[in-house]
């Protein structure tokens, strides 16, 4: 097999220290294959067609049988037709020769042409692709089978990189909810109230694993797999991408690469509905900034302000926070100069969780902790929230820890500004829970849950946290 040193040809956006990368060694056998794939050869009708569909040429041959089809193309390998169906009227076959038969599939068009998921401008350029993976699935059924069992993915300069920004990530600190061994104490009867009271000496660092979030992508020119090494065939939509990170791969090998994700910050086009895992990776924090910018604010200059959170600011400066943070980053200007209504800096915080893609309380932990809320024993319902929020992934467990020290810090000042933990757990519980299924009636009717959820972590936040 035929090899190729070329690593630029694999398209990847990360690269190593030059003194430390060692070049893959890039697979062209299946490049080889592609290049002695048959080409596409249109078997033309000898008459215009009247009833020739406007989206087809002169490859269209009306309504004619499957064996004059046959007849039509045999000898010519990667020959081609379109015919009507005889058995279907209206709908459309296309006859294609290889392997020295013809093979027969239902085609559509919907602004482009298609027989499976990829779609195309031509007919030409589907039948060339059709051709391409054909040919390589006959050819190198075996090899492709076995070619994810060796793959290059943690020799590559890409993953060498993953592991030096892991240790700098890692040496800005960030620690795993406490998991502490309990010790007998008399006095303090709650496992959850000991767990607090005592101190955990080894607490880990913990890294926040990622999955990388592929997209099927068509590669310009040639490119090969960032985890096996192999070249991605076909036309268009050769493999996927990772839309944070720019890993390239195929389909097949996207199931094998670890949950490494690293997100590019240049591939990261906003801050606001953005994935809270993707922003605190890219940003290299261990929580949202806006969180931390908008909590900063709030507490130098807001915390006395009456109806704080739940008076709402005006909608189009709340707008103008938000643009200017998927704009500037953190180097956004909420100052008091700036926006002297405090009111629009809470706002905009709410704006932030509200519109994750993925809640605080992720979707798939809201009927746990909705179940927590329902249980009648005040320690027994403790309990079972802890539970959950050891289950959050770590940038959601550690957004909410520092969100909800905010929101107690925010009830000493129910004095003056009226914001009881009841009143903010009604502002913030739709906020921070939402169900999986957006369905009016379940978020109705579990409204009462949503804000005992946040009422009880904001009150017991010294001992869930």
């Amino acid at each position: 097999m035929a090899a190729s040193s070329n690593s630029s040809l694999s398209g990847s956006s990360l690269s190593s220290d030059p003194e430390d990368y060692q070049p893959p060694i890039w697979k062209s056998y299946l490049y080889q294959l592609q290049q002695e794939a048959p080409r596409p050869k249109r078997t033309t009708c000898p008459q215009e067609m009247e009833s020739r569909p406007k989206y087809y040429g002169r490859e269209f041959h009306g309504m004619i049988s499957r064996d004059y089809a046959d007849d039509l193309l045999a000898g010519a390998e990667g020959s081609y037709l379109i015919r009507e169906s005889q058995r279907q009227p209206g709908t459309h076959t296309l006859a294609l020769r290889f392997g020295h038969q013809t093979l027969n599939y239902r085609l559509f068009y919907d602004g482009k042409h298609f027989v499976g998921e990829k779609r195309f401008e031509s007919v030409h350029d589907l039948v060339t692709d059709a051709l391409i993976t054909l040919y390589i699935e006959t050819k190198a059924a075996q090899y492709i089978a076995k070619m994810t069992t060796n793959p290059i993915y943690e020799h590559l300069g890409y993953t060498s990189l993953l592991k030096d920004k892991m240790v700098h990530r890692l040496s800005r600190g960030r620690t795993e909810p406490r998991r502490v061994t309990f010790q007998r104490e008399e006095k303090i009867s709650s496992p959850l109230v000991r767990r607090s009271a005592l101190k955990d000496t080894s607490e880990k660092q913990c890294s926040y694993e990622k999955i990388h979030n592929f997209k099927v992508h068509t590669f310009r020119g040639p490119h090969w797999c960032e985890y096996c090494a192999n070249f991605m065939w076909g036309l268009i939509a050769q493999g996927v991408r990772c839309s944070d990170c720019g890993l390239n791969v195929h389909k097949q090998c996207s199931k094998l690469v670890p949950s490494d994700c690293q997100p590019d910050l240049r591939r990261i086009k906003k801050v606001f509905s953005c994935d809270l895992t993707t922003l605190v990776k890219a940003h290299n924090t261990t929580r949202p900034m806006v969180v931390d910018i908008c909590i900063q604010e709030i507490e130098l200059r807001g915390m006395k302000s009456e109806g704080l959170y739940r008076v709402s600011g005006f909608s189009e400066h709340i707008e103008d926070v938000r643009l200017a943070f998927d704009r500037d980053g953190d180097k956004a200007d909420i100052s008091a100069s700036a926006y002297a209504d405090i009111n629009i800096i809470a706002g905009a915080l709410k704006l932030y969780l509200r519109d994750l893609p993925i809640p605080v309380i992720t979707f798939d932990l809201y009927s746990k902790f909705i179940q927590a809320a329902k249980i009648l024993n005040a320690e027994s319902r403790l309990e079972a929230i802890h539970e959950g929020l050891l289950q959050l992934p770590p940038a959601h467990y550690e957004t909410l820890r520092y969100l909800m020290a905010h929101l107690k810090r925010v009830t000493m000042f129910e004095k003056d500004n009226l914001m009881s933990a009841e009143n903010l757990g009604i502002v913030f519980g739709p906020t921070l829970m939402q169900p999986p299924e957006q369905n009016a009636l379940i978020t109705l009717n579990d409204m009462r849950q949503q804000k005992l959820v946040v009422q009880l972590m904001i009150e017991h936040e010294d001992v869930l946290f």
